[in-house]
């Protein structure tokens, strides 16, 4: 590989890495061609990149990046793909059911960063499955919102019918 294509390749990985907000670091290598196709079909349909590099390409390019990916550097030793994904959690959701799918401890999580913090290590996939996008903590917090406002609208109608109800009532009675 020449210089030149090698630039290209980190520059290409410094644009992924700005422009995703998320991205995981997984050890795909000992897949059988097979089960690596199927991982490969299982990212598009998930909508998550899948990208297989160098770790020395894959360390100037974090490097370069707009992100603090310190913690990160350590996890670039042997086969590493990364995964870049707007959501979160799909990537270790990913993981799982490929795991359970093929009953393979492959792809195995090295590191991750989501939503700006670093997670490192085999053990954070559960954290990393649970965790909930901005959009999804957004929408709780409008639920929680409305709730109480829904509430006191369901109560101050139902009490409306009840106050007419009692006039009427009041009203029919004779003097």
């Amino acid at each position: 590989m020449t210089k030149t294509e090698k630039n290209q390749i980190i520059e290409t990985l410094v644009k992924d890495l700005n422009e995703n907000p998320n991205f995981y670091l997984t050890d795909i290598g000992g897949l059988t061609v097979e089960s690596t196709g199927e991982l490969r079909r299982l990212c598009f349909k998930k909508k998550v990149k899948l990208k297989v590099t160098k770790n020395t390409l894959l360390r100037k390019a974090m490097e370069k990046s707009e992100k603090e990916l310190n913690e990160l550097y350590d996890t670039l030793r042997g086969p590493n793909s990364i995964m870049f994904t707007e959501a979160g959690n799909a990537p270790a959701r990913l993981i799982k059911e490929f795991r359970k799918k093929f009953k393979s401890e492959k792809p195995l999580l090295k590191g991750a960063y989501v939503e700006e913090s670093a997670y490192i290590g085999e053990d954070q996939l559960d954290i990393l499955e649970n965790i909930k996008s901005k959009n999804e903590v957004i929408a709780d917090i409008i639920a929680l919102l409305q709730s109480p406002t829904k509430n006191v609208i369901s109560a101050l109608q139902s009490g409306g019918h009840k106050i007419s109800g009692i006039l009427e009532t009041l009203s029919e009675r004779p003097a």
